[in-house]
């Protein structure tokens, strides 16, 4: 069902935008404007665990702990991502347009799932890892796009300099 559904949203959106496909532009092979997943074989120099939850007595209701992230150039990390929360959550690594982009479609289609390398959905109590080489400098952006989730505060500044 879920593929079918998946299959859906992209043939509707290849007819609303036919430039859009599969994989957002600069995403092919894996590279992508945030870095790109570790090669076979290469060892993590550090891990980091990033929680997801909820704090809803705070005005920033939806959460990710850290709240930023900073990594050296060419720096291979091992993101461990845990839902601590109630609610399903998104951890999307990517440039502030590339998210804000995705952000617009997950709106149309709220069910639609991926199979991204700098991604992962979660369900309350689930965990998953990301092995990641930041092979190139600038500020980018980490955050859950699920619909309201964006703007109830789930996203941080990721760094690599």
């Amino acid at each position: 069902m879920k593929t079918g559904l998946l299959a859906m949203a992209l043939t509707l959106a290849s007819i609303i935008d036919p430039a859009m496909g599969l994989a957002s532009p600069g995403h092919e092979g894996g590279q992508m404007a945030v870095g790109m997943p570790a090669t076979h074989g290469e060892k993590p120099t550090r891990t980091i665990n990033v929680i997801l939850r909820e704090d809803y007595n705070s005005d920033r209701p939806f959460v990710f702990e850290p709240s930023d992230l900073t990594f050296s150039k060419d720096e291979t990390v091992r993101l461990i991502i845990v839902n601590e929360g109630e609610e399903t959550h998104e951890f999307v690594m990517d440039t502030v347009e590339e998210n804000a982009e995705h952000r617009e479609l997950m709106a149309k289609f709220p069910e639609m799932e991926h199979d991204d390398p700098n991604a992962v959905r979660l369900d309350p109590g689930e965990e998953a890892e990301i092995i990641w080489t930041f092979n190139k400098t600038g500020t980018f952006e980490f955050a859950c796009l699920l619909p309201g989730h964006y703007e109830g505060g789930m996203y941080g500044s990721l760094v690599v300099d």
